[in-house]
């Protein structure tokens, strides 16, 4: 017998028991911490799962189906055009309009598809902060230097921090060139503007299906929401089409199919996502029995589904359990955050930094929980630091990264990402 290793085992056991001993239950904290950890993962359930990661896991696989490997090593791979790579990547948030979470299903996608390690790190921290609705009620709310400062900051940072992340770990990119060198060019089912509405139709479904209410009752983005549900529909209506000519889906069995769709949206209009719900079924049960084209499509998003939605339910358990939801309190004091973050010194922007990178916020709200920060004291400098570091990363997003380019990759990337916004911060603070 090896008592070495015995000796672990019995040092986790006796670590798990004393902690099950002295569990605080039935203390005020404890108990509201838990519950608050069983709210947020509800609230997530509702209001994330269904309309953004759903129809990302379908995004998600169809790049791994509909995409040739050839063609993302070309302009996303190491050795492909770098203003090409990077500009398109550092701009991506201002089309996809997603939280941390929902973009983690497009990187996988395009990361294990060949794209190099730096786009695709721009392309993780872009998504969900270059949000171009985030950005303009951040410069109504909390100023409009703070709204242009996130807005030059995210994109110079999606840059940086990729350009960085290519640099640090130069040695393992140096093999996908190679790589792509002796992938045969591929020759493509369909033309690039059928592939390309196909994911126009796709994004469009997961942008509009999420179309935040504006502040302001006119205006453009007012009619957006208004019409939010409309547009989605076309959008769906649009990709049935092309499911029945181009992935040469039964038109019968499409009919089939939206029958639930039309009866749901017609009986329960106040309540669309019962429609939509049942949209993603049938398209699911569409694609999972067909032998071609289709079949693939599903295998590939339900890969992604499963290697990422247990994680995601566990970190925004975690997530509720140490700092709850907005307005209420976990484990960590509320006071305890408002204290750390006033001011403009260093280790106010690192603390801002630290905790934003590790906190979950949903698209646009964080935005009023620095409103309430600023209120109790939040110095300027670590507001832009919260800002740069909270939307683009959270502990279920760390959870899932990991997985996909493992513990190092991802701790030099959330190290990136909170030292650069920490000096961010301090300069910010420094002039404003």
């Amino acid at each position: 017998m090896n008592w070495k290793n015995e000796w672990k085992v019995l040092a986790v056991i006796i670590g798990s028991f004393l902690a099950c001993f002295y569990l605080p239950i039935g203390t005020a904290r404890f108990d509201g911490a838990v519950l608050e950890a069983f709210h947020l993962v509800k609230w997530y359930a509702r209001e994330h799962v269904l309309l953004c990661l759903v129809p990302a896991f379908f995004i998600a696989g169809a790049i791994g189906v509909f995409v040739s490997q050839t063609s993302v090593m070309k302009y996303l791979g190491p050795g492909a055009n770098k203003v090409l790579a990077y500009g398109v990547a550092s701009v991506s948030g201002t089309i996809l309009a997603v939280c941390s979470c929902t973009i983690l299903p497009l990187f996988a996608g395009i990361y294990k598809m060949g794209a190099g390690l730096g786009p695709a790190s721009a392309f993780l921290y872009s998504g969900p902060a270059i949000n171009a609705l985030a950005i303009i009620l951040t410069a109504r709310i909390l100023g409009p230097e703070m709204g242009i400062a996130r807005a030059v900051g995210a994109v110079v940072f999606s840059v940086v921090i990729g350009m960085l992340m290519a640099l640090i770990f130069r040695r393992e990119e140096h093999d996908k060139p190679a790589v792509v060198m002796a992938l045969p060019e591929q020759a493509g089912q369909r033309p690039l503007w059928q592939t390309s509405l196909y994911f126009a139709a796709m994004i469009a479904i997961l942008v509009f299906a999420n179309w935040g209410k504006p502040e302001e009752e006119s205006g453009l983005w007012a009619m957006i929401y208004t019409e939010k549900w409309r547009l989605t529909a076309f959008a769906a209506a649009t990709l049935a089409l092309m499911l029945i000519f181009w992935l040469r889906i039964k038109a019968w069995k499409m009919a089939l199919m939206a029958v639930p769709v039309v009866l749901l949206a017609v009986v329960a209009p106040e309540q669309p996502l019962l429609a939509f719900t049942a949209g993603f079924i049938g398209l699911s049960i569409l694609t999972a029995g067909d032998q071609g084209e289709g079949g693939a499509w599903f295998a590939s998003s339900w890969t992604f589904a499963k290697q990422i939605l247990p994680l995601l339910l566990f970190g925004v358990l975690v997530a509720g359990l140490l700092l709850g939801r907005v307005g209420y309190e976990g484990l960590i004091p509320s006071e305890w955050v408002a204290r750390a973050v006033g001011g403009n010194s260093l280790g106010a922007n690192f603390f801002a930094s630290f905790a934003g990178a590790f906190m979950y916020f949903a698209t646009l709200t964080e935005v009023p929980i620095l409103q309430g920060l600023i209120a109790s004291g939040m110095g300027k400098g670590p507001a832009l630091a919260l800002l740069l570091a909270g939307p683009a990363l959270s502990l279920p997003s760390m959870l899932v990264i990991n997985t996909v380019i493992g513990f190092k990759k991802t701790a030099v990337f959330v190290g990136l990402v909170i030292v650069m916004a920490t000096i961010s911060g301090l300069l910010f603070g420094m002039f404003f």
